[in-house]
């Protein structure tokens, strides 16, 4: 919600991280999927890890690529605190020119102009303004306990988890260690580091993660 062809309220106070988790909630009960395999990257694991956690059956395996859940008990990168107060503070909020600044390759000028063409104009992008800003970073964030409640679920998780990070992400790096150590499925997994990605992995090296996401299937099941 707030992104792509979505529905986006104009009013930041209607974007809050349990208002996420619940929307995609609600669209995982009407969709009614089973034997999941979540591929997800950056709030892509802040809101899809919530839902294995509160949906734990309905998934077959997880792949995380630069993301985590945080619970705001871990220290917090300098570059993820300047990003949190730049999208708040920025006049124009380019949202293709903000995906390139985090890719380490250049991205298309009409890859650019695709991010940006959801907004019609600069009152539509409260979602994405805010989005930083939910991120839980204090130990009583609001959103704190539910993620400290989710991780007590994934730290009994033994379906398959693979991480798949990128080697050049500021924001995320060494994410994976705690995903590793925290969750009996990532027990055993061939993780992986792929090389010459920045934050937006699937942009800089899509092929490369698809490829993971796809052997990871095989080697754990073909069933989706």
């Amino acid at each position: 919600m707030g992104f792509g062809r979505s529905d986006k309220p104009a009013d930041r106070s209607d974007y809050t991280y349990q208002r996420h988790v619940d929307w995609a909630q609600a669209w995982l009960d009407e969709m009614k999927f089973q034997r999941i395999t979540l591929v997800c990257q950056n709030w892509g694991g802040l809101i899809g890890l919530r839902l294995v956690a509160n949906n734990p059956d309905h998934f077959a395996r997880v792949v995380a690529a630069n993301t985590g859940l945080p619970t705001g008990d871990a220290a917090i990168s300098d570059a993820f605190l300047n990003w949190r107060k730049f999208s708040l503070a920025v006049p124009d909020f380019d949202v293709g020119a903000i995906i390139a600044m985090a890719c380490k390759k250049p991205l298309p000028e009409d890859v650019a102009a695709a991010y940006n063409a959801p907004f019609p104009d600069d009152t539509y992008k409260e979602g994405a303004r805010i989005f930083p800003s939910l991120v839980p970073i204090e130990p009583d964030d609001p959103a704190s306990p539910a993620n400290r409640k989710a991780w007590e679920v994934l730290s009994n998780f033994e379906k398959p988890f693979l991480t798949a990070f990128s080697d050049g992400d500021p924001i995320t790096r060494g994410g994976e260690r705690i995903l590793q150590q925290r969750i009996p499925g990532a027990r055993g997994q061939i993780h992986t580091t792929i090389k010459g990605g920045g934050h937006f992995l699937q942009e800089d090296c899509g092929e490369e993660l698809a490829r993971v996401v796809v052997n990871f299937i095989q080697e754990t099941g073909s069933d989706t």
